[in-house]
């Protein structure tokens, strides 16, 4: 197994082991749920967004080793970000873990959603990835619909 590979296994088995961000938003201006049927995954996101950028985002929930990491990893990857900015990000996220060409992010980014780059190589994983995503923007969308991988 490469270093790379086995730093990022390593990255994703911290973010589950020790989820940053994790727990209940009292003071939160929106949130969503989400939940992926194929394995049992389920989220719920919390932002607290004030003029137009996202102060606090927390997230709880249950799900796979690479759910939480993303959930927790995308938590710390948005505070202080405003709306525009985590609309580009998450389309980032996005195109990395599907495969898509034309991944736009700073270098600070791209960096640390890097471990997510080989997921696109086990396409029932990729809902697992991206489940927090999904019902990030749906929470900063105020979309009250639920969130489905599905």
């Amino acid at each position: 197994m490469s270093d790379m590979r086995e730093l990022y296994q390593q990255l994703i088995m911290d973010h589950n082991r020790n989820p940053r961000n994790f727990g209940r938003m009292d003071d939160a201006t929106s949130h969503a749920n989400g939940h992926n049927p194929l394995c049992g995954d389920r989220v719920t996101i919390y932002l607290n967004v004030q003029d137009g950028i996202i102060k606090d985002v927390r997230f709880e929930g249950v799900g796979c080793a690479i759910s939480k990491s993303s959930a927790s990893i995308m938590t710390t990857v948005l505070k202080g970000k405003r709306i525009e900015e985590a609309d580009g990000i998450f389309d980032g996220f996005h195109k990395l873990v599907t495969g898509v060409a034309g991944v736009e992010l700073d270098e600070e980014t791209a960096e640390r959603l890097a471990t997510f780059n080989g997921i696109k190589k086990f396409p029932a994983r990729v809902k697992c990835a991206s489940l927090a995503w999904h019902t990030m923007e749906a929470a900063l969308h105020a979309s009250d619909s639920p969130v489905s991988t599905e």
